[in-house]
Protein backbone atom coordinates (compact mmCIF):
# COMPACT_ATOMS: atom_id res chain seq x y z
CA UNK A 1 0.00 0.00 0.00
CA UNK A 2 1.60 3.38 -1.32
CA UNK A 3 1.17 6.84 0.87
CA UNK A 4 -1.46 8.80 0.18
CA UNK A 5 -0.53 12.32 0.54
CA UNK A 6 -1.44 14.85 3.24
CA UNK A 7 -3.42 16.93 1.22
CA UNK A 8 -6.34 18.32 2.89
CA UNK A 9 -10.48 18.92 2.01
CA UNK A 10 -11.64 22.16 0.98
CA UNK A 11 -14.10 22.39 3.59
CA UNK A 12 -14.73 26.12 3.13
CA UNK A 13 -18.18 26.84 1.66
CA UNK A 14 -18.28 28.57 -1.64
CA UNK A 15 -18.44 32.34 -2.75
CA UNK A 16 -21.71 34.47 -2.26
CA UNK A 17 -24.82 33.11 -3.82
CA UNK A 18 -25.01 34.47 -7.20
CA UNK A 19 -28.41 36.33 -8.57
CA UNK A 20 -31.33 33.75 -9.55
CA UNK A 21 -31.46 33.83 -13.10
CA UNK A 22 -34.88 34.94 -14.60
CA UNK A 23 -36.91 32.18 -15.50
CA UNK A 24 -37.74 31.33 -19.18
CA UNK A 25 -40.89 30.31 -20.57
CA UNK A 26 -39.52 26.69 -21.12
CA UNK A 27 -38.56 26.75 -17.45
CA UNK A 28 -42.01 27.07 -16.32
CA UNK A 29 -43.52 24.68 -18.60
CA UNK A 30 -40.63 22.28 -17.29
CA UNK A 31 -42.44 22.56 -13.55
CA UNK A 32 -45.74 20.41 -15.01
CA UNK A 33 -43.92 18.08 -16.73
CA UNK A 34 -44.29 16.10 -13.25
CA UNK A 35 -48.26 16.22 -13.23
CA UNK A 36 -48.69 16.05 -17.17
CA UNK A 37 -46.05 12.72 -17.76
CA UNK A 38 -47.94 10.50 -15.48
CA UNK A 39 -51.46 11.10 -17.40
CA UNK A 40 -49.40 11.09 -20.72
CA UNK A 41 -47.68 7.21 -19.95
CA UNK A 42 -51.07 5.39 -18.48
CA UNK A 43 -53.87 7.61 -21.22
CA UNK A 44 -51.67 6.24 -23.96
CA UNK A 45 -51.01 2.77 -23.39
CA UNK A 46 -54.63 2.54 -22.62
CA UNK A 47 -55.92 4.20 -25.73
CA UNK A 48 -53.90 2.39 -27.72
CA UNK A 49 -54.56 -1.25 -26.47
CA UNK A 50 -58.36 -0.51 -25.31
CA UNK A 51 -59.49 2.20 -27.54
CA UNK A 52 -58.18 2.06 -31.21
CA UNK A 53 -60.82 -0.03 -32.97
CA UNK A 54 -60.30 -3.25 -31.03
CA UNK A 55 -63.98 -3.61 -30.54
CA UNK A 56 -63.50 -5.18 -27.44
CA UNK A 57 -66.81 -6.57 -25.38
CA UNK A 58 -67.77 -4.16 -22.84
CA UNK A 59 -66.55 -5.69 -19.83
CA UNK A 60 -63.26 -6.05 -20.55
CA UNK A 61 -62.89 -2.59 -21.94
CA UNK A 62 -64.39 -1.44 -18.53
CA UNK A 63 -61.96 -3.73 -16.66
CA UNK A 64 -58.88 -2.55 -18.80
CA UNK A 65 -59.46 0.98 -18.63
CA UNK A 66 -59.85 0.69 -15.34
CA UNK A 67 -56.62 -1.15 -14.82
CA UNK A 68 -54.99 1.76 -16.48
CA UNK A 69 -56.79 4.16 -14.12
CA UNK A 70 -56.07 2.69 -10.81
CA UNK A 71 -52.01 2.50 -12.12
CA UNK A 72 -52.34 6.06 -12.44
CA UNK A 73 -53.66 7.04 -8.72
CA UNK A 74 -51.59 4.36 -7.00
CA UNK A 75 -48.20 5.18 -9.18
CA UNK A 76 -47.56 8.87 -7.69
CA UNK A 77 -49.17 7.99 -4.21
CA UNK A 78 -46.72 5.04 -3.76
CA UNK A 79 -43.54 6.48 -5.50
CA UNK A 80 -44.25 9.89 -3.08
CA UNK A 81 -44.47 7.31 0.25
CA UNK A 82 -41.66 5.02 -0.81
CA UNK A 83 -39.05 8.02 -1.68
CA UNK A 84 -40.27 10.93 0.04
CA UNK A 85 -40.00 11.39 3.94
CA UNK A 86 -41.91 8.51 5.12
CA UNK A 87 -39.38 6.24 2.59
CA UNK A 88 -41.36 3.01 3.11
CA UNK A 89 -39.65 0.31 1.41
CA UNK A 90 -42.69 -1.37 0.35
CA UNK A 91 -44.27 1.52 -0.94
CA UNK A 92 -41.02 2.41 -3.10
CA UNK A 93 -40.92 -1.25 -4.78
CA UNK A 94 -44.83 -0.97 -5.64
CA UNK A 95 -44.01 2.58 -7.07
CA UNK A 96 -40.75 1.88 -9.12
CA UNK A 97 -42.00 -1.39 -10.79
CA UNK A 98 -45.44 0.47 -12.26
CA UNK A 99 -43.13 3.41 -13.08
CA UNK A 100 -40.73 0.85 -15.11
CA UNK A 101 -43.64 -1.42 -16.07
CA UNK A 102 -45.63 1.62 -17.49
CA UNK A 103 -42.92 2.93 -19.39
CA UNK A 104 -42.13 -0.06 -21.46
CA UNK A 105 -45.63 -0.37 -22.54
CA UNK A 106 -46.22 3.60 -23.09
CA UNK A 107 -42.42 2.80 -25.13
CA UNK A 108 -44.34 0.07 -27.41
CA UNK A 109 -47.26 1.29 -27.75
CA UNK A 110 -46.15 3.88 -29.33
CA UNK A 111 -43.71 2.03 -31.54
CA UNK A 112 -46.07 -0.97 -32.13
CA UNK A 113 -49.15 1.07 -32.89
CA UNK A 114 -47.79 2.97 -35.34
CA UNK A 115 -45.27 0.95 -37.12
CA UNK A 116 -47.19 -2.28 -36.80
CA UNK A 117 -50.41 -1.12 -37.58
CA UNK A 118 -48.69 0.96 -40.95
CA UNK A 119 -47.06 -2.55 -41.80
CA UNK A 120 -49.94 -4.35 -41.63
CA UNK A 121 -52.23 -2.11 -43.50
CA UNK A 122 -49.94 -2.30 -46.48
CA UNK A 123 -49.83 -6.01 -46.18
CA UNK A 124 -53.14 -5.86 -46.31
CA UNK A 125 -53.81 -8.12 -43.47
CA UNK A 126 -56.91 -8.11 -41.66
CA UNK A 127 -59.59 -5.35 -41.83
CA UNK A 128 -59.48 -2.98 -38.66
CA UNK A 129 -60.36 -4.18 -35.98
CA UNK A 130 -58.12 -7.36 -36.91
CA UNK A 131 -55.27 -5.14 -37.16
CA UNK A 132 -56.22 -3.55 -33.99
CA UNK A 133 -55.95 -6.64 -31.64
CA UNK A 134 -53.02 -8.05 -33.66
CA UNK A 135 -51.08 -4.47 -31.95
CA UNK A 136 -52.61 -4.95 -28.94
CA UNK A 137 -51.41 -8.60 -28.42
CA UNK A 138 -47.93 -7.69 -29.98
CA UNK A 139 -47.65 -4.72 -27.52
CA UNK A 140 -48.74 -6.64 -24.67
CA UNK A 141 -46.37 -9.41 -25.46
CA UNK A 142 -42.95 -7.31 -26.39
CA UNK A 143 -43.79 -5.85 -23.38
CA UNK A 144 -44.06 -8.93 -20.63
CA UNK A 145 -41.06 -10.12 -22.49
CA UNK A 146 -38.92 -7.45 -22.00
CA UNK A 147 -40.14 -6.99 -18.77
CA UNK A 148 -39.40 -10.39 -17.66
CA UNK A 149 -35.46 -10.26 -19.13
CA UNK A 150 -35.12 -6.62 -17.69
CA UNK A 151 -36.18 -7.83 -14.29
CA UNK A 152 -33.61 -10.50 -14.61
CA UNK A 153 -30.46 -8.12 -16.30
CA UNK A 154 -31.29 -5.79 -13.26
CA UNK A 155 -30.83 -8.81 -10.43
CA UNK A 156 -27.97 -10.50 -11.92
CA UNK A 157 -24.13 -9.65 -10.97
CA UNK A 158 -23.00 -7.45 -13.76
CA UNK A 159 -20.64 -8.84 -16.23
CA UNK A 160 -17.21 -7.61 -16.37
CA UNK A 161 -16.31 -5.07 -18.78
CA UNK A 162 -12.45 -4.65 -19.52
CA UNK A 163 -10.41 -2.25 -21.88
CA UNK A 164 -7.25 -1.07 -22.29
CA UNK A 165 -6.85 3.07 -21.75
CA UNK A 166 -3.62 4.83 -22.72
CA UNK A 167 -3.00 7.64 -21.08
CA UNK A 168 -0.34 9.90 -22.87
CA UNK A 169 1.75 11.24 -19.69
CA UNK A 170 1.35 7.95 -17.93
CA UNK A 171 4.80 6.86 -16.90
CA UNK A 172 5.99 3.30 -17.60
CA UNK A 173 5.93 2.33 -14.56
CA UNK A 174 2.68 2.93 -14.11
CA UNK A 175 1.84 0.41 -17.49
CA UNK A 176 -0.68 -1.74 -16.25
CA UNK A 177 -2.12 -0.77 -13.54
CA UNK A 178 -5.63 -2.23 -12.90
CA UNK A 179 -8.55 0.01 -12.21
CA UNK A 180 -12.19 -1.40 -11.38
CA UNK A 181 -14.77 0.95 -11.22
CA UNK A 182 -18.27 0.49 -9.43
CA UNK A 183 -20.88 2.84 -9.19
CA UNK A 184 -24.15 3.15 -8.47
CA UNK A 185 -25.17 0.22 -6.88
CA UNK A 186 -28.20 1.62 -4.97
CA UNK A 187 -28.90 -0.31 -2.57
CA UNK A 188 -32.67 0.34 -1.77
CA UNK A 189 -35.89 -1.34 -0.97
CA UNK A 190 -35.33 -4.81 -2.37
CA UNK A 191 -32.69 -6.11 -0.07
CA UNK A 192 -29.98 -7.09 -2.08
CA UNK A 193 -26.97 -8.06 0.73
CA UNK A 194 -26.34 -10.95 -1.09
CA UNK A 195 -26.31 -9.42 -4.47
CA UNK A 196 -23.58 -6.69 -3.20
CA UNK A 197 -21.39 -9.44 -1.50
CA UNK A 198 -21.65 -11.50 -5.14
CA UNK A 199 -20.71 -8.17 -6.56
CA UNK A 200 -17.58 -7.88 -4.48
CA UNK A 201 -16.20 -11.45 -4.66
CA UNK A 202 -16.07 -10.76 -8.64
CA UNK A 203 -14.11 -7.45 -8.33
CA UNK A 204 -12.14 -9.57 -6.33
CA UNK A 205 -10.90 -11.77 -9.03
CA UNK A 206 -9.95 -8.77 -11.09
CA UNK A 207 -6.71 -8.38 -9.05
CA UNK A 208 -6.93 -4.78 -9.08
CA UNK A 209 -4.38 -1.77 -7.78
CA UNK A 210 -6.92 0.50 -7.49
CA UNK A 211 -10.68 -0.02 -6.39
CA UNK A 212 -13.28 3.50 -7.25
CA UNK A 213 -16.93 3.67 -6.32
CA UNK A 214 -17.81 6.88 -7.66
CA UNK A 215 -21.08 7.63 -5.83
CA UNK A 216 -25.06 6.92 -5.49
CA UNK A 217 -23.91 4.10 -2.97
CA UNK A 218 -27.77 3.36 -2.00
CA UNK A 219 -31.25 4.92 -1.39
CA UNK A 220 -31.55 5.50 2.25
CA UNK A 221 -29.12 6.47 5.64
CA UNK A 222 -26.37 4.59 5.93
CA UNK A 223 -27.62 3.25 9.27
CA UNK A 224 -30.91 2.29 7.07
CA UNK A 225 -28.76 0.19 4.55
CA UNK A 226 -25.12 -0.77 6.51
CA UNK A 227 -25.98 -4.45 5.61
CA UNK A 228 -26.71 -4.16 2.21
CA UNK A 229 -23.36 -1.83 1.85
CA UNK A 230 -20.92 -4.27 4.67
CA UNK A 231 -19.75 -6.43 1.59
CA UNK A 232 -17.93 -3.41 0.55
CA UNK A 233 -15.48 -3.87 3.54
CA UNK A 234 -14.61 -7.16 1.73
CA UNK A 235 -13.69 -5.68 -1.29
CA UNK A 236 -9.57 -5.98 -2.17
CA UNK A 237 -7.37 -3.84 -4.02
CA UNK A 238 -3.10 -3.67 -4.17
CA UNK A 239 -3.05 0.20 -3.74
CA UNK A 240 -6.30 1.49 -2.33
CA UNK A 241 -10.05 1.79 -2.37
CA UNK A 242 -11.58 4.84 -3.15
CA UNK A 243 -14.67 6.43 -3.13
CA UNK A 244 -16.49 9.67 -3.72
CA UNK A 245 -20.49 10.91 -2.77
CA UNK A 246 -23.27 10.81 -5.97
CA UNK A 247 -26.11 12.40 -5.86
CA UNK A 248 -28.13 10.17 -3.98
CA UNK A 249 -26.15 10.67 -1.00
CA UNK A 250 -27.46 14.44 -0.65
CA UNK A 251 -30.80 12.88 -0.35
CA UNK A 252 -29.94 10.73 2.59
CA UNK A 253 -27.41 11.91 4.89
CA UNK A 254 -24.03 12.39 3.10
CA UNK A 255 -22.04 12.42 6.02
CA UNK A 256 -22.96 8.94 7.02
CA UNK A 257 -22.17 7.21 4.01
CA UNK A 258 -18.91 9.22 4.04
CA UNK A 259 -18.15 7.68 7.61
CA UNK A 260 -19.18 4.56 6.76
CA UNK A 261 -16.98 3.82 3.88
CA UNK A 262 -14.02 5.45 5.79
CA UNK A 263 -15.00 2.72 8.37
CA UNK A 264 -15.43 -0.18 5.70
CA UNK A 265 -11.72 0.66 4.54
CA UNK A 266 -12.29 3.05 1.68
CA UNK A 267 -10.95 6.01 1.15
CA UNK A 268 -13.53 9.37 0.86
CA UNK A 269 -11.38 11.66 -1.87
CA UNK A 270 -14.09 14.96 -0.47
CA UNK A 271 -12.06 17.23 -3.14
CA UNK A 272 -8.73 15.97 -2.11
CA UNK A 273 -6.20 13.07 -4.05
CA UNK A 274 -4.04 10.62 -3.35
CA UNK A 275 -0.64 9.49 -5.14
CA UNK A 276 -0.53 5.56 -6.28
CA UNK A 277 2.95 4.89 -6.83
CA UNK A 278 4.55 1.68 -8.94
CA UNK A 279 7.77 1.45 -10.91
CA UNK A 280 9.20 4.82 -9.57
CA UNK A 281 6.28 6.62 -11.49
CA UNK A 282 3.20 8.36 -9.67
CA UNK A 283 -0.52 9.05 -10.66
CA UNK A 284 -2.65 11.57 -8.92
CA UNK A 285 -5.18 10.17 -7.97
CA UNK A 286 -8.60 13.17 -7.07
CA UNK A 287 -11.89 12.85 -6.19
CA UNK A 288 -14.72 15.48 -5.90
CA UNK A 289 -18.07 15.55 -4.16
CA UNK A 290 -20.84 15.45 -6.77
CA UNK A 291 -21.92 18.79 -8.19
CA UNK A 292 -24.83 19.04 -6.31
CA UNK A 293 -23.24 18.82 -2.88
CA UNK A 294 -23.64 22.69 -2.21
CA UNK A 295 -27.25 23.08 -2.78
CA UNK A 296 -27.60 20.35 0.38
CA UNK A 297 -26.74 22.55 2.36
CA UNK A 298 -24.30 20.33 4.36
CA UNK A 299 -21.33 22.51 5.41
CA UNK A 300 -18.30 21.62 3.51
CA UNK A 301 -20.30 19.82 1.00
CA UNK A 302 -18.83 21.19 -2.70
CA UNK A 303 -17.28 19.92 -5.76
CA UNK A 304 -14.06 21.70 -5.37
CA UNK A 305 -11.60 20.44 -8.28
CA UNK A 306 -9.03 22.91 -7.17
CA UNK A 307 -8.92 22.02 -3.54
CA UNK A 308 -8.67 18.34 -5.12
CA UNK A 309 -5.48 19.09 -6.80
CA UNK A 310 -3.66 21.01 -4.44
CA UNK A 311 -0.21 20.27 -3.82
CA UNK A 312 0.00 18.18 -6.54
CA UNK A 313 2.44 17.87 -9.12
CA UNK A 314 1.00 19.54 -12.53
CA UNK A 315 3.69 17.70 -14.15
CA UNK A 316 2.25 14.25 -12.80
CA UNK A 317 -1.21 12.41 -15.23
CA UNK A 318 -4.50 12.70 -12.88
CA UNK A 319 -7.11 9.91 -12.42
CA UNK A 320 -10.14 12.30 -11.97
CA UNK A 321 -13.52 10.62 -9.43
CA UNK A 322 -16.78 13.18 -10.57
CA UNK A 323 -20.02 11.18 -9.73
CA UNK A 324 -21.61 12.88 -12.92
CA UNK A 325 -20.45 12.76 -16.56
CA UNK A 326 -21.09 16.61 -16.86
CA UNK A 327 -18.09 17.55 -14.40
CA UNK A 328 -15.95 17.15 -17.62
CA UNK A 329 -15.87 20.14 -18.57
CA UNK A 330 -14.37 21.60 -15.56
CA UNK A 331 -12.19 18.67 -15.53
CA UNK A 332 -11.07 19.46 -19.09
CA UNK A 333 -10.01 23.15 -18.50
CA UNK A 334 -7.68 21.78 -15.57
CA UNK A 335 -6.32 19.29 -18.22
CA UNK A 336 -7.56 15.53 -15.93
CA UNK A 337 -5.94 13.25 -18.05
CA UNK A 338 -9.24 10.36 -17.36
CA UNK A 339 -12.40 11.05 -15.78
CA UNK A 340 -14.57 8.35 -14.17
CA UNK A 341 -18.09 8.99 -13.40
CA UNK A 342 -21.30 6.81 -13.36
CA UNK A 343 -25.21 8.41 -12.63
CA UNK A 344 -26.75 8.07 -16.17
CA UNK A 345 -27.13 4.07 -15.86
CA UNK A 346 -26.99 3.74 -19.47
CA UNK A 347 -30.83 4.77 -19.84
CA UNK A 348 -31.17 2.09 -17.80
CA UNK A 349 -34.50 1.34 -19.50
CA UNK A 350 -34.56 2.17 -23.60
CA UNK A 351 -35.16 4.36 -24.99
CA UNK A 352 -34.85 6.69 -21.75
CA UNK A 353 -31.06 7.22 -22.83
CA UNK A 354 -32.00 10.10 -25.30
CA UNK A 355 -33.26 12.09 -22.32
CA UNK A 356 -30.23 11.39 -20.31
CA UNK A 357 -28.37 12.72 -23.10
CA UNK A 358 -30.25 15.99 -22.61
CA UNK A 359 -28.51 16.52 -19.42
CA UNK A 360 -25.17 14.92 -19.82
CA UNK A 361 -22.37 14.69 -22.30
CA UNK A 362 -22.03 10.93 -22.35
CA UNK A 363 -24.23 8.39 -21.82
CA UNK A 364 -22.10 5.31 -21.84
CA UNK A 365 -18.77 4.29 -22.70
CA UNK A 366 -15.00 6.08 -23.10
CA UNK A 367 -15.25 9.92 -25.21
CA UNK A 368 -12.75 12.38 -25.80
CA UNK A 369 -13.28 16.11 -24.31
CA UNK A 370 -10.40 18.44 -25.30
CA UNK A 371 -7.12 17.95 -26.45
CA UNK A 372 -6.04 15.77 -23.44
CA UNK A 373 -8.81 14.56 -21.24
CA UNK A 374 -10.98 11.28 -21.45
CA UNK A 375 -14.20 10.29 -19.88
CA UNK A 376 -14.90 6.94 -19.19
CA UNK A 377 -19.35 6.80 -18.23
CA UNK A 378 -19.86 3.41 -16.61
CA UNK A 379 -23.49 2.26 -17.17
CA UNK A 380 -23.77 1.38 -13.50
CA UNK A 381 -23.85 -1.96 -11.19
CA UNK A 382 -26.69 -1.64 -9.56
CA UNK A 383 -30.26 -0.04 -10.89
CA UNK A 384 -32.00 2.80 -9.38
CA UNK A 385 -35.71 2.27 -8.70
CA UNK A 386 -37.56 0.43 -11.28
CA UNK A 387 -36.45 -3.33 -10.98
CA UNK A 388 -35.53 -3.82 -15.02
CA UNK A 389 -32.54 -2.76 -17.43
CA UNK A 390 -33.76 -3.09 -20.80
CA UNK A 391 -30.80 -2.77 -23.42
CA UNK A 392 -28.43 -0.70 -21.07
CA UNK A 393 -27.25 -4.02 -19.04
CA UNK A 394 -24.82 -3.16 -16.02
CA UNK A 395 -21.27 -3.70 -15.44
CA UNK A 396 -18.05 -3.91 -13.23
CA UNK A 397 -16.03 -2.06 -15.28
CA UNK A 398 -11.74 -2.87 -15.56
CA UNK A 399 -9.58 -0.07 -16.90
CA UNK A 400 -6.01 -1.14 -17.67
CA UNK A 401 -4.19 1.74 -18.01
CA UNK A 402 -1.48 2.12 -20.89
CA UNK A 403 1.65 4.36 -20.93
CA UNK A 404 2.24 5.03 -24.74
CA UNK A 405 3.90 2.65 -26.59
CA UNK A 406 7.21 4.50 -26.57
CA UNK A 407 7.38 5.09 -23.29
CA UNK A 408 6.70 1.61 -21.99
CA UNK A 409 9.25 0.31 -23.74
CA UNK A 410 6.85 -1.57 -26.78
Amino acid sequence: MTETSDTRSADGAGGGAGREAPRSRLQRLMRYIPLVAPVLLWAVPCWVLLHTGQRWPLPVTVFGTGLFVLGLACMPFAMARGHGRRQQDRAAIVGDTLLGGIWVLFTWSVLLGVLLRLALTVAGVGDGQDRARIVTWAVLGVAAVLLAWGYAEARRVPRVRQLDVELPRLGAGLDGTRVVLITDTHYGPLDRARWSARVCETVNTLEADLVCHTGDIADGTAERRRAQAAPLGTVQATRARVYVTGNHEYYSEAQGWVDLMDELGWEPLRNRHLLLERGGDSLVVAGVDDVTAESSGLAGHRAHLAGALEGADSALPVLLLAHQPKFIDRAAAHGIDLQLSGHTHGGQIWPFHYLVRVDQPAVAGLSRHGARTLLYTSRGTGFWGPPFRVFAPSEITLLVLRAPQESAGV
